[in-house]
């Protein structure tokens, strides 16, 4: 289910003023946003695995975000103001965004993919929540594969 029209009229509303000329909005969606680092990661889930004998999953908690993908770049709106979208938080050239590591996570109720933006150390994870999880695949797509 992507979001209700009222939200997406929001966030477009939003999005509008900040839009370049020409540019065209793609996709509009909520997720949950953290920053990873891949080597970090990978550190943390040993560690917790190893001591909790891989009964426990090391988690960070996303910060939800409203993410307006347009032909040119791919816009992050805070997402914690009541459900109305936010201020812009992040604006990322689309030809320097790619996704990678995508699949269905939690029982299958979510979607993660693992963005990585050239020229920085730390990527993004993105979560889209159970009522948002069909709109994963379609944004992961809709960027080049990380290498």
């Amino acid at each position: 289910m992507s979001l209700n029209t009222r939200r997406t009229r929001q966030l477009i509303e939003g999005a509008t003023p900040l839009l370049l000329q020409g540019e065209q909005v793609e996709m509009t969606t909520l997720a949950g946003v953290g920053s990873v680092s891949v080597r970090k990661l990978a550190l943390t889930a040993a560690v917790v695995g190893v001591l909790s004998a891989g009964t426990v999953m090391a988690t960070i908690t996303p910060r939800p975000m409203y993410i307006v993908l347009t032909d040119q770049r791919v816009l992050f709106f805070d997402g914690n103001r009541g459900g109305k979208p936010g201020k812009l938080l992040l604006n990322l050239p689309r030809p320097y965004v790619s996704a990678g590591g995508s699949k269905k996570a939690f029982l299958g109720l979510q979607y993660v993919t693992h963005l990585t933006v050239a020229g920085q150390e730390k990527g993004l994870k993105v979560t889209f929540p159970v009522q948002h999880r069909g709109d994963g695949p379609r944004f992961a797509s809709a960027l080049p594969v990380t290498r």
